[in-house]
């Protein structure tokens, strides 16, 4: 089995912790949970190329290459169920987590929402844009049942497929990459440029006048959530281009200190409450958090596995590999949808959100620190 690190925990972690004699039969289909808002969900493949910088991982493989996911809001549910993987990604994806009894059709055939090429809802002021960036080794449709969510909402999504950081990433003309950055070694100062580089590189392309989404977005109401990397790419990544307004990490450990002069933008931490109190195992936090200057929520989840925040969870739940007494995946994404939804409402569209007031009742497994 390969090396796991704390910043590339993927379904390994879900599967170091099951019981091979008690795990149940694969079922004929795995499936995201619905989405909850109330709009119909398009989806789209780009492939981009920024031909201003070689890649860094694989340099020989010439200009940086990102596929990016995208999901809107669709005026009818028209078109064919998005795939959720190749069977190679799922192959590649099943192989490095060491789950052979879950057949990789079985996890690239799960069912999600969102319809190809489904015709996007107008808008006239655009909507807002929900860009996500997933953790080290986890393909960008880990972050389906959070995309498509959004989109449900009212959102533009922008799933973002960091080349060579995923274990599987299928591009339009057929070929696959692998995690070239994983493994031994990794250099987090780097990994943290090359993502808020990405980011930078996505915006450009996608509010771009000649992009085919430069009307449905509005460029002044732009978000980050990040997981595990990916969240520790957020704050890095608003430091680096204002034109994020609010930045989420999902369960990431902050590799990269922020500067001193910290952060003057909001910022949601959501994590679990194994390593994420003032007092838990992952410091990083309670450093951080003095410098985080403006709006800003520490919420921690009992019970919450580290891939909890994607869709992992939730599709091991299904296919009887996890350990019990890990929250349910399908209430993990229920409460991560709910407050990452809530945080952006506020910050992106101005409505109040008493959801990220205080503790409520109805999600007792939820606390705010400090």
């Amino acid at each position: 089995m390969r090396r796991i690190s704390t910043a590339a925990m993927t379904v390994t972690a879900v599967a170091a912790m099951m019981s091979p004699a008690t795990a149940s039969p694969p079922p004929k289909r795995l499936a995201v949970p619905p989405p909850t808002g109330h709009h119909a969900v398009g989806t789209a493949e780009l492939h981009l190329v920024d031909e201003t910088r070689a890649d860094p991982w694989v340099p020989e493989s010439g200009p940086r290459e990102l596929v990016v996911s995208m999901y809107y809001p669709a005026a009818v549910p028209v078109g064919a169920p998005r795939q959720y993987l190749t069977a190679r990604e799922a192959e590649i994806l099943l192989a490095a987590n060491d789950l052979p009894e879950i057949p990789p059709e079985l996890l690239a055939g799960t069912r999600s929402s969102a319809r190809v090429g489904a015709p996007p809802l107008p808008r006239w002021h655009g909507y807002p844009l929900a860009v996500l960036s997933n953790g080290l080794g986890m393909p960008r449709a880990t972050l389906t049942g959070l995309a498509e969510d959004l989109a449900s909402r009212g959102y533009v999504v922008a799933a973002v497929g960091h080349n060579y950081e995923a274990d599987g990433t299928a591009f339009p003309d057929g070929h696959v990459t692998e995690c070239a950055a994983c493994g031994p070694g990794l250099d987090h100062v780097l990994l943290s440029k090359v993502r808020t580089a990405d980011v930078s590189f996505v915006l450009n392309r996608l509010t771009a006048r000649d992009s085919p989404y430069a009307l449905l977005i509005d460029p002044a109401k732009i978000g980050l959530v990040g997981q595990s990397v990916g969240g520790n790419a957020a704050p890095l990544a608003m430091l680096a281009d204002r034109r994020i307004r609010a930045g989420v990490n999902l369960d990431g450990r902050f590799w990269s200190p922020l500067p001193e002069s910290g952060v003057d933008r909001p910022i949601l931490l959501l994590g679990r409450e194994s390593a994420h109190t003032p007092t838990g195992p992952d410091p990083t936090w309670p450093e951080s958090w003095p410098k985080l200057h403006g709006w800003k929520r520490w919420l921690s989840v009992d019970g919450a596995a580290h891939t909890g925040f994607t869709d992992n969870i939730a599709l091991m739940d299904q296919a009887g590999v996890t350990k019990p007494g890990t929250m349910p995946g399908a209430r993990s994404m229920e409460l991560t949808r709910a407050y990452v939804a809530a945080f952006l409402d506020l910050h992106l569209r101005g409505r109040p959100q008493p959801l990220l007031d205080g503790p409520v009742a109805t999600n007792p497994e939820v606390r705010f620190w400090p």
